[in-house]
Parts: structure tokens; C-alpha cells; sequence
């Protein structure tokens, strides 16, 4: 298994990204301070809203296409709408969350990424 896909399947599986055996989360979302195996400072993860705006626009799209297919096929009313498309929302973006942004830590793990910094120039 190559680096890269060592970091995806420890990140989906919200497992530390160094070592893969310890949690990267501590509660649903919140990353650990450090690895509690190998004892990585989890400082440098920053997902932001990353995450966040994947699941919308994806799980989004789901919902949607959903809904009109739906709503032209067979014209429900809306209380049957509510009743189906509810708890489809809640499944397509919680469900996904957590993975993603595991995800998304790891690889910032592997590709060492930082923040940017400007980089003074010497006179030219």
C-alpha cells in the first residue's frame, strides 16, 4: 500500500496519520490535542471548513436530485416530503462528516502542508 493511501484509509478511519493506531478525534469533530500511540502533535491540523463544504455541496446534490425526481414522479404532498427528505439531510451530512475531515488532516499530515508565509526577497 502506497504512503498516500496509508494516509487516506488512517484518516477515514479517523485513526492517528503517523502511526494508525491511535484516535484522531475526541468526541465527534474535535481533534485530539495529541496522539495518544505515538504522541503526534495534532497542532498542525487545520481543516477549516473544508469538511463542512464538501458534505453540503455533495450530500446537498443527493437531497436535491432526490426531492425533484420525486416531486415530478410522483407528486407526494409536502408532509411526505418533509417526512422522507429530513432524515435524509441529517444521514448525508453527519454520517460523512467526521471521515471526511479525518481525512483531510491526514493528508495535510502527509503532504506536510503549513500555512502560507511570504517570503522576503533580497534587493534585486
Amino acid at each position: 500500500m502506497s504512503d498516500q493511501s496509508l494516509a487516506i484509509s488512517r484518516g477515514l478511519r479517523g485513526h492517528c496519520p503517523r502511526c494508525g493506531e491511535g484516535r484522531l478525534f475526541q468526541g465527534f469533530l474535535k481533534p485530539r490535542p495529541a496522539c495518544d500511540r505515538c504522541g503526534l502533535d495534532f497542532n498542525f491540523a487545520d481543516a477549516g471548513d473544508g469538511p463542512a463544504v464538501f458534505v453540503i455541496l455533495l450530500g446537498g446534490a443527493v437531497v436535491v436530485a432526490a426531492a425533484l425526481i420525486t416531486e415530478v414522479v410522483y407528486q407526494p404532498p409536502y408532509w411526505l416530503h418533509a417526512m422522507l427528505w429530513l432524515p435524509l439531510i441529517l444521514l448525508v451530512t453527519l454520517a460523512p462528516l467526521r471521515p471526511i475531515k479525518g481525512l483531510m488532516i491526514a493528508l495535510q499530515y502527509h503532504h506536510r502542508a503549513q500555512e502560507g508565509r511570504l517570503v522576503q526577497r533580497g534587493d534585486e
